[in-house]
């Protein structure tokens, strides 16, 4: 049935329909704070979590006292100097050069090499060497060390190619899913479910309390026009635009921060569609039940944006939470969205592996849409 064969009721209530789909868009464009909370803000945090916020530690400061000078201690300073994990700084003068350095933060990390490193290694088949890390940042500090360790490894390996003990146990390790450890694969599925989260629910939040301040919502009481499509003409233009936001994620993840898509992208595309609706349903419940766009704003931007960085487990891991704050975080939509998008992003898993997560956001939304219309109806009443 084509638009003319359609009963004119009907049409009537499309072309009603389509008009106050119209003047919210015209109301999203001219209003640029709302522009830049839709467009820019997930452009920043998509750059500063791919860039900036990385669990990979890089260019750490590294100061050397080398008080040996012998081969041994060159060809080990060149494989620290040629590591991209270490920054190596001017050599140490004694221990109180150290203490000063770590004090004003110019290094994290110290190696010392004692005066017979060289030949205690040709004499007794072994040496050793200081290290000191600045534990002021326990987690840095054991990176650190362990990057340490592995040099001094494998240089002990280059010293004894062909020893071997009588019995040998050598591990083979595979990163799976992540073998180039790219940090930005641990905090992009997280931040698209950051971003649909405070940018779709706070824009939405807003929009029928704005009718109440400005006064046009009296209009909205008496004419003809039913809650369910007063909701569906608030809620398409923002969804029309968070897909656009969705496109533009996908395209800096991929062609700025190297996130390669392993599963179907159509997949992708449809589960953040049905995300992005459960995030305008929460927005358009915040909005029916406030009285003013500042708490509205408040309750969707601070509401939502806390327990999606703590509850999610892409920040912190939830098995290391109390028990009551992992029951809490199945109330998050973002948590079932976040690892939709890791298993079908990074892991190019089916929808088999995802139905759960997808029926409980179908749920979700419909409970909240149910919840928003009855109470768009008790206020018309």
């Amino acid at each position: 049935m084509n638009w003319r064969e359609m009963p004119k009721e009907h049409q009537i209530s499309m072309k009603r329909l389509l008009a106050f789909i119209r003047k919210e868009f015209h109301h999203v464009f001219r209003d640029q704070r709302t522009l830049l909370i839709l467009f820019g803000l997930p452009v920043v945090q998509i750059i500063l979590f791919g860039f900036a916020l990385s669990s990979e530690v890089k260019n750490i400061g590294i100061a050397i006292q080398d008080n040996s000078h012998d081969i041994h201690t060159e060809k080990m300073i060149r494989k620290i100097e040629s590591s991209s994990y270490f920054h190596v700084q001017n050599p140490i003068l004694n221990y109180t050069d150290i203490e000063n350095r770590f004090k004003d933060g110019s290094i994290k990390c110290a190696v010392i090499f004692p005066s017979n490193f060289g030949s205690d290694i040709q004499r007794l088949g072994g040496a050793k060497i200081q290290v000191i890390a600045d534990a002021s940042d326990p987690n840095t500090a054991t990176i650190v060390t362990n990057y340490l360790n592995a040099i001094i490894k494998d240089y002990q390996q280059e010293l004894n190619p062909t020893t071997k003990l009588n019995y040998q146990i050598i591990p083979e390790l595979r990163q799976l899913y992540n073998e180039q450890q790219n940090g930005s694969l641990n905090f992009i599925p997280g931040v698209i479910a950051l971003i649909f989260m405070i940018v779709s629910t706070a824009l939405t939040s807003v929009s029928v309390v704005r009718e109440k301040e400005l006064g046009t919502m009296e209009i909205l009481l008496v004419s003809p026009f039913k809650p369910i499509m007063v909701l569906i003409a608030k809620a398409i233009p923002y969804l029309v635009l968070s897909i656009i936001n969705f496109v533009i994620i996908i395209f800096l993840s991929v062609y700025l921060l190297d996130v390669e898509i392993k599963g179907s992208f159509l997949l992708l595309f449809a589960e953040s569609i049905l995300f992005i609706i459960t995030c305008l349903s929460l927005g358009l419940l915040i909005s029916n039940v406030t009285d003013s766009q500042q708490t509205a704003m408040l309750i969707s931007m601070m509401g939502m944006m806390l327990p999606t960085l703590l509850l999610t487990g892409f920040m912190f891991p939830l098995e290391n939470m109390p028990w009551i704050f992992q029951a809490i975080s199945h109330l998050i939509p973002s948590r079932y969205y976040y690892i939709i998008v890791k298993a079908v992003m990074l892991k190019g898993l089916g929808f088999s592996y995802i139905w759960k997560e997808t029926l409980i956001l179908v749920v979700m939304t419909i409970l909240l849409l149910t919840i928003s219309l009855k109470k768009f109806k008790i206020r018309l009443s």
